[in-house]
């Protein structure tokens, strides 16, 4: 599989459309995001954070919260999906994939802010994330999530992932999708031009 450019993360951000057409710029997590992103986290509703770190917490424990700022430890890279509030940056979204290159596969989670949710914007992710799958050479996608997350579950079935037991969790169940086409590279065009676009018109 390809890896990315680590000196130049800049590269590699994009722009996402909500269903409403508000745009949405995706880049990746660094260390000066650390309060913002606690704070996303602690802003989920219980349920929301219960499914995304699969288990009780009020927030992102101190672990994952440093490989959440850190590209590429562990072969794991966080994405921030942020938007402006009053001329603020403010996260709404996130997403993690982890780089299996045995498997040639990528593992995937995201969440999306409760206020934020129904707009298409998890969807959004999920086909960033099988762009980048695409574009870094991998066959496969794949992510697990709780069988109560049905939110997630639904997600996976409206964008054509299969699903099996997780190996060794029976609360878990996996969704997979096999990558068929190729992308040219980081970010995808289109969805950059599409964004660009509604953004022009609005202003």
């Amino acid at each position: 599989m390809k890896h990315i450019d680590l000196k130049n993360l800049g590269r590699y951000s994009d722009v996402l459309l909500s269903r409403d057409g508000e745009v949405i710029s995706l880049r990746f997590a660094d260390p000066t995001d650390a309060d913002a992103l606690q704070s996303y986290f602690r802003g989920l509703s219980a349920g929301s954070r219960y499914n995304r770190l699969m288990g009780a917490a009020s927030e992102l424990p101190a672990g994952e919260l440093e490989r959440f700022l850190h590209v590429g430890m562990d072969d794991g890279f966080s994405l921030v999906a942020t938007t402006k509030r009053d001329g603020v940056e403010v996260i709404i979204g996130e997403a993690r994939y982890a780089i299996d290159d045995k498997d040639n596969s990528l593992e995937i989670g995201l969440s999306v802010d409760d206020a934020m949710q129904r707009q298409g914007i998890g969807m959004a992710l999920l086909r960033h994330l099988e762009c980048r799958a695409a574009a870094l050479g991998a066959d496969r996608l794949l992510g697990d999530t709780l069988r109560s997350n049905d939110a997630m579950l639904a997600l996976a079935r409206k964008a054509g992932f299969a699903f099996a037991p997780t190996p060794g969790d029976w609360k878990q169940i996996r969704f997979e999708k096999k990558i068929l086409h190729a992308a040219e590279d980081i970010p995808c065009l289109g969805w950059r031009l599409a964004a660009m676009t509604a953004s022009a018109h609005a202003l």
